[in-house]
């Protein structure tokens, strides 16, 4: 269920916003939203999983707060982000 760590370095490289950055809000998101969507896709066979299921909603919350303090420092950053993941219709 969780992503392997290639994947993982996969997404830091295409949303660091430095050489070495794994902290930014954007990379945070990002390896988020790529958890959410495997996450997704377990609960489409396992839809009784209520155990990942708090988990999913509880990383769903730490990436929509994480959202909003983007969104409260820079708006553009806030703005690139979502265009890029595809989060926002």
């Amino acid at each position: 269920m969780s992503i392997t760590a290639e994947k993982k370095q996969e997404v830091i490289q295409s949303n660091a916003r430095a050489e070495g950055d794994t902290g930014s809000p954007e990379v945070q998101v990002a390896i988020l939203t790529s958890r959410i969507q495997t996450l997704t896709e377990h609960f489409k066979s396992h839809h009784k999983d209520n155990h990942s299921r708090r988990g999913l909603l509880m990383m769903v919350n730490k990436r929509r707060s994480l959202l909003d303090y983007l969104k409260k420092k820079d708006v553009e950053r806030y703005n690139a982000l979502i265009q890029k993941l595809g989060l926002r219709k």
